[in-house]
């Protein structure tokens, strides 16, 4: 009974945005680059596929002022690139790249670059984005969260009745009803905020024909209608089969249960993280594997409780039920656990981004929770072994002895009589299962939550993809090193971020240039900055940069590199009197 409140509560308070699969890999130009000749377009690469969307590329001159460019567009055979055109005449300056794209797992991913045409200067930056607009951004996320559990909730039950038998069905239509009607809804809700999530736009331009017409022509939009229509075919054939207007044997009403199980399911997997990456085919059969064991399971959990709790205590519960569904749950856990390890290495790819990746490390707190959900389970299934064999006859009733002839025997006192019909089926202590069964449905409750975060963070592979691709320089001068490092001193107004360049970022002797930008993305003077960078490897370092302020941006003309690796890179804000705060970051420093 706690169980959907509880999960839907956990999950919307730790809602938030999601974070898309896509990552840069590469631009032309690349970020920081300073070209002798303006270039005639702007390329990015990413590590999957990307959609466009009308407005995915704003760039902005040194004047902060939006260049007129053509429509963007792939490179030629590349999905998984975005490109616009340039003006034939760029002004000599730093030029803003603001660019929006939507990842081949459904998600919008967004960022800037800055490159130079002659020589960098310090103009204000445009916005990096479209803010994002909270209420869609809310109602997106409240809506996908309770498409998964309603889906859960829905597959599980069914299940439960189908294999499990319990004696009474009755009580389960309110929360199978439930679950379609939520499932339904929901759905509706994310084909409708589609349009309006990808742009980052108000909700209320949700039902415009545009966004309608658009999203029905997009992967995602075409398999949010494949979901609903589904929904209602099964709603549907529910209602026919209920009022046996239907005749189908049990066998093919099961059949065809199961492949519209399949087919929602496949919505899922074929639009999220399965569907982009290594190994796509493999991957949707495995997440839609995975998807239906985690509904199996959980869903049924719920369903059990559900049914625990209307069962009347005198009676008890029949031991075939919760035995039956320690069965299900068993093979259901088997499965989890095989394609849960393919995932795993899919989304990894390496041992070290276990630890050195925001995936991996939610991973590990998944796995944890996972084994603590693994030994409540086995408890379950132990002591609901043990009470089943307790409550089974150990050996037939004893026989009682009649002659070969002449009139029976009178009875003998200490000899049982023989039952008169069949033995009753024995029943299960209600109390004690509710409590070990609430036990396993709270540990599935973290490892339903931890899930989440895992499917709105970059998979590890992706990550340490990006982290060590280094975009080719272009041709010109040599590449920049830009770091862009956000600070908060906690103060009213005390937020914002330090973008510090070292040209060529190369061992040797180089140029620094830092400038600060505040929280509404315009530069910001402040009294003091700090730069210093220490090599923990060699042990080299803090070394003082000695950046000065040059009316707009902080500067050291001279500053001398001694070996290559990577650096850390702290700054030391002062923003008042009192407030300051020192923030850092990695650099690569090459030879």
């Amino acid at each position: 009974m706690l169980l959907p409140a509880l999960l839907l509560g956990l999950l919307l308070g730790t809602a938030a945005p999601a974070s898309a699969h896509a990552v840069l890999r590469a631009s032309d130009p690349a970020d920081g680059t300073v070209l002798r000749t303006a270039p005639r377009q702007v390329t990015l690469t990413f590590t999957e596929s990307v959609g466009l969307l009308t407005d995915s590329f704003r760039i902005y001159d040194p004047g902060n002022r939006r260049v007129r460019t053509g429509p963007a567009g792939h490179a030629p055979g590349r999905s998984d690139t975005a490109r616009v055109s340039l003006p034939a005449r760029l002004a000599t300056g730093t030029y803003t790249v603001a660019w929006r794209v939507v990842s081949a797992d459904s998600h919008p991913v967004s960022g800037a670059l800055t490159f130079s045409v002659g020589k960098r200067t310090a103009a204000p930056v445009a916005p990096p984005d479209p803010a994002e607009n909270r209420a869609t951004t809310a109602l997106h996320t409240i809506a996908r969260y309770l498409a998964y559990l309603s889906l859960a909730l829905l597959l599980g039950t069914a299940a439960f009745v189908a294999y499990c038998r319990p004696p009474a069905t009755a009580h389960l239509r309110v929360p199978a009803l439930a679950a379609a009607a939520t499932l339904l809804v929901s759905s509706t809700a994310l084909y409708l905020l589609r349009a309006p999530y990808e742009e980052a736009a108000a909700p209320t331009t949700a039902f415009s024909l545009s966004a309608l017409t658009h999203t029905a022509t997009t992967r995602p939009g075409v398999l949010l209608l494949a979901r609903l229509a589904l929904l209602l075919l099964a709603v549907t054939g529910a209602t026919l089969l209920r009022t046996r207007r239907l005749g189908l044997p049990r066998r093919a009403a099961l059949g065809t249960a199961a492949v519209l199980a399949v087919a929602l399911s496949l919505t899922w997997s074929a639009s999220d993280h399965a569907s982009a990456g290594i190994q796509v085919p493999v991957a949707i059969v495995s997440s839609t594997l995975h998807l239906l064991a985690m509904a199996v399971w959980l869903g049924g959990l719920a369903a059990l409780l559900w049914t625990l709790r209307h069962t009347p205590e005198p009676a008890g519960l029949p031991v075939s039920v919760p035995a039956r569904f320690s069965r299900l749950a068993f093979v259901s856990v088997t499965v989890l656990v095989v394609t849960g390890v393919y995932q795993s290495w899919r989304g990894l790819g390496s041992w070290q981004a276990l630890t050195d990746t925001t995936y991996g490390r939610t991973l590990l707190a998944k796995l944890a929770a996972v084994t603590a959900l693994l030994l409540a389970a086995a408890c379950s299934r132990t002591w609901t072994a043990r009470l089943t064999r307790a409550a089974t006859p150990a050996s037939a009733p004893a026989r009682v002895p009649e002659p070969a002839t002449g009139p029976p025997l009178p009875d003998l006192p200490g000899l049982p009589e023989a039952p008169a019909g069949p033995p009753p089926a024995p029943a299960v202590p209600l109390r004690l299962l509710r409590r070990s069964v609430l036990l396993e449905a709270t540990a599935a409750v973290l490892v339903m939550a931890l899930t989440t975060l895992l499917t709105s963070t970059v998979p590890g592979r992706a990550a340490t993809e990006s982290a060590r691709t280094t975009a080719a320089p272009a041709a010109g001068i040599p590449t920049a090193s830009v770091t862009v490092i956000p600070f908060d001193t906690g103060a009213a107004g005390g937020r914002g971020k330090v973008q510090i360049t070292l040209d060529p970022g190369r061992v040797g002797t180089n140029s620094v240039e830092a400038v600060i930008y505040g929280p509404d993305g315009g530069l910001a003077a402040v009294p003091e900055l700090r730069v210093t960078l220490t090599l923990p490897a060699q042990r080299v370092g803090p070394l003082d940069t000695k950046v000065t302020d040059r009316g707009g941006y902080w500067s050291a003309p001279a500053f001398t590199l001694p070996l290559p690796g990577t650096w850390t890179m702290k700054a030391t804000v002062r923003v008042s009197e009192l407030d300051q705060v020192t923030v850092s970051a990695p650099v690569r420093v090459t030879r």
